[in-house]
């Protein structure tokens, strides 16, 4: 399983704690071009507290987009605004995911 960013120093009951409370995982997005080539990618796990902006953590997919990815042709513009739109958003939602995943690992 992926590192879990945001998560050091929380015990399990407190992750879940925070997750009744409506806290979430999420995956920001982010991309780059270079003249024919245009890749979106996702960050890496974050765990968003309930009372956390996920502002904090996603505007640095941001900036990278916004230096990186309007380059290519023809999807690094198409591409470049849809990682804006999901950042500022508050990132894709994955916890059903993580959850899961979680709950498989533990039944092994």
């Amino acid at each position: 399983m992926a590192i879990i960013e945001n998560t050091e120093g929380l015990s399990t009951d407190q992750i879940n704690d925070e997750l009744r409370k409506g806290a979430k995982f999420v995956v920001f997005s982010y991309t780059i071009s270079v003249i024919v080539i245009t890749l979106r990618r996702g960050s890496d796990i974050y765990f968003i507290k309930s009372d956390e902006s996920s502002f904090k953590y996603s505007w640095k997919y941001s900036l990278l987009t916004l230096f990186l990815g309007w380059w290519g042709i023809p999807f690094g513009p198409i591409f470049s605004l849809v990682s804006f739109y999901k950042n500022f958003t508050g990132g894709k939602d994955i916890t059903q995911e993580v959850l899961s995943q979680l709950n498989a690992a533990l039944q092994q």
